[in-house]
């Protein structure tokens, strides 16, 4: 099964694939991987047509290694139906979320399961190379663990904390990111892996994990993530949307002016001062906590001090989510989400956080925007990353005219 190509320029992402005219080979795969399991009867019925015609799209595929025979029970007389499903077993992906000073990375199988993941620290400062290199050690390890080899990869997701052209995966202009600006990350691993590499923000990783998990429902979503920075993925009418250039949800970098403040704005790690994130990310806590006599080093810990009843972390934490909230109340007034999703690791803080968020954003945004939304936190933890990874790299390799093309090519 070959899957190597580029990556689309289109953000969209097919949450529920249609079968158009054609009913292609791809199509039909696209029909089973969201059916779970069909008979021959099941894709003529959906996609008009002829029981040849079916039969020929299926021995492709099944050629192909993409589907088998699925094993089936039949309580009533006769001998029951066979029955399609889509092998998940016939390939691995490997997928890493980074934060600022840590990776989650996983290798899972075709159907997004996580067969085995790691957490490591990784500090995204040391630059392109050296980061790219220790991420392959550990990609390195997660193959062995599964028993699988660089062969049976059939494509890899990162997920990095700056702006990313997606169609080039590259970083674009990153704040934190040293070195990282236009760095070819696909081409990095050309040779290793023969398949498709894609570069996700990763508050768009987490929206699009979060979304298709629990919220497709509503298919306007935003996706707030509080971490070491701050930042937002957007999921509107159903459709991951990245802006024309990929800076949409860069809500971190809005400048404010708080009404509690008559200092000198803070210098922001991007260079500008005033910043929503020079307040509010988890960097600029952990520098108003040094600077109250608490020692701390991480959001981590930032959190216990929380959960401990600290005054002055419970304080910053729910200044925080006031000062968030104003530039979320804005977005809310422009999007009309009907959820907010807040997670990320300063989101461990949820009651303060949650209670300056929910202040500023019912204070300040158009009640008919307000009216129905909600305020949530994330429910996949830090696995939201991984599995929007999953999911945008699965629907980018399984889509219906890759598939068809790969058919094509082995076909001669």
């Amino acid at each position: 099964m070959s899957s190597n190509a580029s990556a689309p320029a289109s953000s969209a992402l097919p949450w529920a694939p249609a079968v158009g005219e054609t009913g292609s080979a791809g199509q039909v795969l696209a029909l089973i991987r969201a059916a779970g399991a069909l008979t021959r009867a099941d894709i003529a019925a959906r996609t008009g047509l002829a029981r040849q015609t079916v039969g020929n799209r299926l021995d492709a595929l099944q050629a192909a290694g993409y589907v088998t025979l699925a094993s089936t029970t039949s309580t009533a007389r006769g001998r029951p139906p066979v029955q399609f499903r889509f092998r998940p077993d016939s390939g691995v992906l490997l997928v890493a979320e980074a934060g600022a000073t840590g990776i989650r990375a996983a290798v899972t199988d075709l159907a997004g399961a996580v067969l085995h993941d790691v957490r490591s620290a990784l500090d995204v400062t040391i630059g392109p190379r050296r980061w790219l290199a220790a991420l392959d050690v550990v990609f390195d390890d997660l193959l062995g663990r599964a028993g699988r080899a660089a062969a049976d990869v059939r494509g890899i997701g990162l997920a990095l904390p700056g702006p990313i052209d997606f169609e080039r995966a590259v970083v674009v202009s990153p704040p934190i990111m040293t070195g990282w600006d236009e760095y070819p990350i696909r081409s990095w691993f050309e040779g290793r892996y023969p398949c498709p590499v894609l570069v996700e923000n990763d508050a768009n990783a987490m929206a699009v994990g979060e979304y298709r998990a629990f919220h497709t429902h509503r298919p306007s979503v935003l996706m707030l993530k509080l971490a070491t920075g701050v930042g937002a993925g957007i999921i509107a009418d159903g459709r991951l949307y990245r802006g024309f250039d990929g800076a949409a949800g860069d809500i971190g970098h809005i400048q404010i002016t708080p009404p509690d403040d008559d200092g000198d704005p803070p210098l922001c790690r991007c260079g500008n001062r005033g910043c929503i994130e020079a307040y509010a990310g988890g960097w600029a806590i952990i520098r108003d906590l040094n600077a109250g006599g608490r020692a701390v080093g991480s959001v981590r810990e930032v959190v216990g001090l929380v959960s401990a009843g600290d005054p002055l972390a419970t304080a910053l934490s729910r200044r925080a989510g006031r000062l968030v909230g104003i530039a979320l109340s804005d977005a809310v007034s422009l999007l009309n989400p009907g959820v907010v999703i807040v997670g990320g690791a300063l989101s461990a803080a949820a009651n303060e956080l949650f209670a300056g968020l929910r202040e500023s954003v019912y204070a300040r945004s158009l009640p008919l925007a307000t009216r129905r939304l909600e305020i949530v936190a994330a429910r996949l933890g830090d696995g939201a990353g991984v599995s929007g990874l999953t999911t945008t790299v699965t629907d980018h390799i399984f889509d219906p005219p890759r598939v068809d093309a790969a058919l094509a090519r082995a076909a001669g």
